[in-house]
């Protein structure tokens, strides 16, 4: 069964964004990705966890941490 990843994610430029991806690529068993710039959240799809997607974007210097639904909220 496939997981749902979401993090929240500091994008503020594209060089930022393209880090992102080259590295959420590299993960074996994704299904899905997503980055959305307008709320600085990035969502994972697929066998894997959100240590391992946070481990990966440490990797590549980003900072992230769960997404959660206070974010959500002020968001909407």
């Amino acid at each position: 069964m496939a997981n749902v990843v979401e993090l929240k994610v500091n994008l503020h430029c594209h060089e930022c964004i393209r880090k992102i991806l080259k590295a959420i690529k590299k993960i074996e068993d994704i299904e899905t990705y997503n980055v959305d710039t307008e709320l600085n959240k990035v969502t994972v799809t697929g066998n894997v966890t959100t240590e391992e997607v946070i481990r990966v974007l440490q990797k590549v210097r980003k900072t992230a941490s769960a997404w959660d639904e206070d974010q959500a909220a002020a968001v909407s």
